[in-house]
């Protein structure tokens, strides 16, 4: 693969490409009776795996969605969201960006604890096991997979299997080297499991550009513009490459992705830009020529054009 995370074979590793943890954190929380806990949001990505009993959550400004065992939740765009006994439970316990817990005063209470294996011990199975994590993206910014998703996106059991269970979590709460690591695969894993099963359920509304890979024309276009977007592509060769007209693919392409190649290309290749300009030992020439712009000057204007900012006060606010 390519160091800098821009080649992709499928949909979904193209969506996924350049969003990875780092710093992971797991919490469970065992209870019983009623109760509710309001998360503030803040990180792009969060999942919660109800393990036994059920619960209900509510993402800001959404309805409640109730979840069984077994169940995934994936709530995406950093805004609050609350998980209950009931829809109607008021929040007693508030989960903190760096998290920490308070009452809705902001009164210190104990923290969730660290999931170890006897959580799942039989004694206990009248309680309600919740397991919640907080998805702190390394790199990559994942515009792109937030668009793709709703606030609130629920894989019931029965479409999708969550990897973790009680023998994953008996070897990533050892307190042993790599444990940091592991935790971060493992939410990895979970994301990536949850979201293949949640894009290819029945009746599922996916983007069209998602729905466009299985095109046998359109597919192989979105395969080379996207394994390759520096390279200096043009309708004719693109057509060529496919075995089809310029009119046809242009055509073909629009109604399935919903734009020209073209555009595609260039959007990809700022999407990509921005990625890279997270980083900052890399210089506006090296992002430049990693997606394709002549020089730096190139990629500023347009950078600019489709973000309203340039791409140092980019840099700077999301620094």
């Amino acid at each position: 693969m390519d160091p800098m995370g821009l080649t992709s074979t499928d949909p979904l590793t193209d969506l996924l490409t350049g969003v990875r943890t780092s710093g992971a954190v797991f919490n469970q929380s065992c209870l019983t009776g009623s109760w509710a806990a309001r998360f503030e949001g803040g990180p792009p990505l969060a999942l919660a795996v109800l393990v036994r009993g059920s619960a209900w959550i509510t993402p800001q400004d959404g309805d409640p969605v109730r979840i069984g065992p077994g169940d995934v939740a994936v709530l995406c765009g950093g805004a609050p969201y609350v998980i209950a006994d009931a829809p109607d439970t008021e929040p007693d316990v508030v989960v903190r960006h760096d998290g920490r817990c308070t009452t809705p005063q902001g009164e210190e209470l104990a923290g969730p604890r660290v999931p170890d294996a006897d959580a799942w011990d039989t004694e206990k199975a009248h309680s309600t096991l919740l397991l919640s994590a907080v998805y702190t993206v390394d790199s990559g910014t994942p515009g792109r997979l937030l668009a793709a998703l709703p606030p609130l996106a629920v894989v019931e059991a029965r479409v999708g299997v969550c990897p973790v269970g009680r023998t994953t979590f008996e070897e990533i709460t050892r307190e042993e080297p790599g444990r940091q690591i592991l935790l971060d695969r493992t939410l990895d894993l979970m994301l990536i499991t949850a979201l293949r099963a949640w894009f290819t359920r029945p009746g599922a509304q996916v983007p069209a550009w998602y729905r466009a890979h299985s095109d046998p024309v359109v597919g192989p276009a979105l395969r080379m513009l996207q394994g390759d977007p520096a390279h200096p592509w043009t309708l004719p060769a693109l057509a060529a490459r496919t075995g089809v007209s310029r009119a046809n693919l242009a055509r073909r392409f629009t109604t399935l992705v919903g734009q020209p190649p073209m555009t595609y290309l260039r959007k990809r290749r700022l999407t990509l830009a921005a990625d890279l300009l997270r980083k900052p030992d890399t210089t506006l020439a090296t992002v430049a020529n990693r997606v394709g712009f002549s020089n730096a000057f190139a990629l500023s204007a347009a950078f600019k054009r489709e973000h309203g900012v340039s791409p140092s006060e980019y840099r700077t606010s999301v620094g």
